[in-house]
């Protein structure tokens, strides 16, 4: 064995063995940048097996590729390995960023070397997505997920090219915000159907907090006296194997921007808080909305069934009558009406031992709602009752707190202060957004046109 030292200090050596056939090969060693030993490859000659493992220590010291091991690694062992463990991301970003890693970009680039993938290949992934049917939103989501991974490689120099460049996405189209008026929203919240999910809403349009803002809102966070509210925490609600604790809720100090907020509550919404404090006699660190699974859900009214007639024709050309168990199981209807006949047939059997009962949905938390339960089973069929033509989101009332604000004269950067914007620019864009926002350009239209008609 032959010991020799590079010019970057590090031990590199080309060792000797006997093959099969009698002859010796000179493998070359060397140590990159973290010290870790590697084969520069297997030569007849100890010169060249010397030249080789000097070489590759002297590309370590220059700063290039420390392994072209790390090249020839594959797309999948790369993310999994190296990028994903080592990324630092928040836990939510993690648990959106691992699902569309493996939704959308693994079965695809996964096989593949990290040297071989070329933007030719990105493109190929881009059009295959199309053919897909997936949204251009989801696209360029997934491609700058693609493109994060490769940005750490280059830096990495793992590669030394950069496949996602230049590769352009589908067109994003920009959709109208649709804001709720004060008058549906005053239709959606008596379609609520308790005390607390309608104070839950009306706290949300008041203020304009975030979900997770609003579910992680604690008695300590309102003063009484000022009806001023503090904002420095947010929740988040993820998967347990990406939580530190293994959790399903994750508490975030200074949410957006890292930067806690303070704004006063308008006088009505502070007294509503307040007696609800004291009623359910909350203490200082107890949450003021919490999960409560008894909730009723509302029923929409429903129209008498004489005044339906019959369902549509089946398979087989036969209708029946709305209401029935035979609507629902052969005609396929799917109305309130016959989900309710099927739903008190199925409760009139297990009632009498014939059928097993479900066993409810058990929803892991420890106290904070849930965001799914509560869209499901409080939300939406409020929003069905409420009779409204379009369907309106939780965040919703966050924008329209926003849009409410600079309709009614409010200064714009107090708005964005009070919602936590980090740029003037995303408050802009609630300027003239409610549905009889035009009105004003109307009527000065209708006083210059009256002129040339005196």
């Amino acid at each position: 064995m032959s010991n020799g030292r590079s010019s970057g200090g590090r031990m590199g050596h080309s060792y000797v063995r006997v093959g099969a056939d009698g002859r010796k090969r000179y493998t070359a060693m060397y140590r990159d940048i973290r010290g870790e030993r590697h084969s520069a490859g297997t030569f007849t000659s100890k010169k060249a097996a010397d030249k080789a493992w000097q070489a590759a220590e002297a590309k370590v010291a220059e700063g290039r590729v420390g392994s072209t091991a790390r090249s020839r690694q594959t797309f999948q062992r790369y993310v999994e390995k190296e990028w994903l463990p080592h990324h630092v991301m928040e836990a939510t970003t993690r648990e959106g960023y691992t699902y569309s890693i493996y939704a959308h970009i693994m079965d695809w680039f996964g096989p593949m070397r990290m040297i071989e993938i070329l933007p030719s290949d990105v493109r190929a992934w881009v059009k295959e997505q199309q053919d897909r049917g997936l949204s251009p939103a989801t696209i360029r989501l997934n491609k700058s997920i693609l493109s994060g991974i490769f940005t750490t490689a280059l830096n990495d120099q793992v590669t030394a090219l950069h496949p996602c460049k230049g590769v352009k996405t589908p067109t994003v189209p920009k959709k109208p915000l649709r804001i709720v008026s004060p008058e549906e929203f005053d239709k959606l919240y008596f379609a609520l159907p308790t005390e607390e999910a309608r104070l839950l809403a009306e706290t949300a349009i008041e203020s304009g907090m975030r979900w997770g803002e609003l579910t992680e809102l604690r008695v300590k966070d309102f003063d009484l006296l000022s009806r001023i509210v503090t904002v420095s925490r947010t929740i988040v609600e993820i998967n347990p194997k990406h939580h530190p604790e293994s959790k399903r809720f994750l508490i975030k100090e200074y949410p957006k921007d890292r930067e806690f907020r303070r704004f006063k509550l308008s006088p009505q919404i502070a007294a509503k808080l307040k007696q609800h404090i004291e009623d359910t006699r909350l203490e200082r660190d107890d949450l003021l909305f919490v999960y409560r699974p008894e909730e009723p859900t509302p029923q929409p009214k429903l129209e008498p069934v004489e005044l339906l007639g019959l369902t549509e024709p089946n398979a087989a050309g036969r209708r029946y009558r709305h209401g029935t168990l035979s609507a629902y199981s052969a005609g396929k209807c799917r109305c309130q009406h016959c989900k309710n006949a099927y739903a008190t047939y199925r409760a009139e059997r297990r009632a009498v031992g014939k059928d097993d009962p479900r066993r409810p949905r058990r929803w892991d938390t420890d106290g904070h709602i849930p965001r799914r339960w509560f869209r499901d089973q409080v939300w939406r069929p409020a929003l069905t009752a409420s009779g409204l033509e379009f369907k309106v989101k939780m965040h919703d009332l966050r924008h329209a707190h926003a849009s409410w604000l600079l309709a009614g004269g409010a200064d714009l950067q107090v708005v964005k202060e009070r919602l936590g914007h980090g740029s003037i620019s995303t408050t802009e864009k609630y300027l003239h957004t409610l549905p009889d926002a035009d009105d004003t350009a109307l009527d000065a239209l209708a006083r210059t046109q009256s002129r040339s008609r005196r």
